[in-house]
């Protein structure tokens, strides 16, 4: 694929009546596992057959256009694991497979995601030939001690390198950091954004720092050896991670992401509107619409084992359940409350078939929690994001 200009219009991001069409690519090898980390991300210490993972991309793609029809895709992403372990001709090989089975428009976002240290910023300049015009930096902290805390290979110079170098070659670049870290404090936090927000990034992912079961962190955390900051603690400091952002000029338009106006995510917005998507690759998932119905889709985890159903069946999908309308008023409430512009209200009372109940509606209402935008949208305050879950829980009941 060649690399041509972003499409910057606005509209491209602010219409709500179009949740648009994604395609996911999942990368799942890492150079190592973080010790928070509950992702399929799988570590090899051997070199990953890159051209026969290629073909089996490829391979399911077919069998996906084939599910999906005739699509306009209006973003693509490829995470992991870590994606920039890829070589740009592997990079230059998928995208130009999505084009061939899919109509990809000129200047439609296209993400990779990618880890600052210096041997795969060097490959950037490839990654932009072959198409791609978003990147998203894995940072996760902005000094030595933390990096090393969180099991990260880079250190703040190799990140800052990272990110001058993708400011210069990508038109647009977002990248995470943890928070709730052991010890951190408001004020730190409070710097360590300011700093952030200092090197023209355009959106930022600030995630809270949770203990996954099965990961390392937990084992140490339940043995007492790791103490993180508590709900109370935890609540202060996303307060004041919005307090920041938003006086920073980059607000929050999800719960743990933020962008200048207009540089949002568009393919997460798809999955937070909750449009289709497909998920191509070891562990990925979809939400496709067929024949009038939605589909949930996911594939099989383990890589090698993916690559070999893929290469005997075609494809590498161990689940196809087909959504009831109400499971997916359901996963329209959950993905949608997480926005700051909320939920439709007609399209969730159109797949629920009710509208919601108005005495856990007030109560919320009443409680400060949610608000309505109008007669069309139903929004979560940000104290009722703080409480996210038992907001949805109880209005989905």
């Amino acid at each position: 694929m060649t690399a041509v200009p972003f499409d910057m219009r606005p509209s491209i991001l602010t219409d709500l009546s179009d949740p648009g069409f994604g395609v996911y690519v999942h990368w799942p090898f890492c150079a190592a596992k973080c010790p928070y980390c509950d992702f399929n991300s799988h570590v090899r210490h051997q070199p990953v057959d890159q051209p026969r993972f290629v073909q089996a991309f490829l391979k399911e793609m077919a069998t996906m256009r084939r599910v999906t029809g005739s699509r306009t895709v209006t973003s693509i992403f490829m995470g992991g694991g870590t994606p920039s372990l890829m070589a740009p001709e592997t990079v230059d090989a998928i995208l130009n497979g999505i084009a061939r089975h899919w109509h990809v428009p000129d200047g439609i976002e296209i993400t990779l995601e990618a880890n600052p240290s210096s041997v795969e910023a060097e490959r950037f300049r490839g990654y932009r030939a072959a198409g791609v015009n978003r990147v998203s930096l894995g940072v996760q902290a902005l000094n030595d001690r933390d990096l090393k805390f969180l099991g990260r290979l880079h250190d703040v110079a190799d990140a800052l390198k990272a990110i001058k170098l993708a400011r210069d070659i990508f038109p647009r670049m977002s990248f995470d950091l943890i928070y709730a870290r052991p010890n951190q404090t408001v004020a730190e936090w409070d710097l360590e954004l300011k700093e952030a927000v200092s090197y023209a990034v355009d959106h930022l992912s600030l995630y809270q720092l949770t203990i996954e079961e099965g990961t390392p962190f937990y084992g140490l955390h339940k043995a007492g050896k790791l103490i993180v900051p508590d709900g109370e603690q935890s609540a202060v400091l996303y307060e004041a991670t919005q307090e920041i952002t938003e006086r920073e000029g980059m607000p929050a338009y999800e719960v743990s992401n933020h962008a200048r106006p207009g540089c949002e995510s568009r393919h997460n917005l798809t999955y937070w509107r909750y449009g289709d998507y497909v998920g191509i690759g070891p562990g990925a998932h979809g939400r496709l619409t067929t024949g009038g119905a939605k589909i949930a889709t996911a594939t099989e985890r383990k890589p090698e084992a993916w690559l070999g159903l893929v290469e005997t069946e075609g494809h590498g999908m161990i689940e196809q359940e087909l959504l009831e309308r109400e499971a997916q008023a359901d996963e329209l409430l959950l993905m949608g409350l997480r926005l700051k512009e909320g939920v439709d209200l007609a399209r969730w009372q159109s797949l629920s078939g009710r509208d919601p109940d108005p005495d856990r509606e007030q109560f919320l209402i009443e409680h400060g929690f949610i608000e309505r935008l109008g007669n069309s949208r139903l929004r979560c305050t940000p104290a009722g994001m703080l409480i996210l879950d038992a907001v949805v829980a109880d209005l989905a009941c």
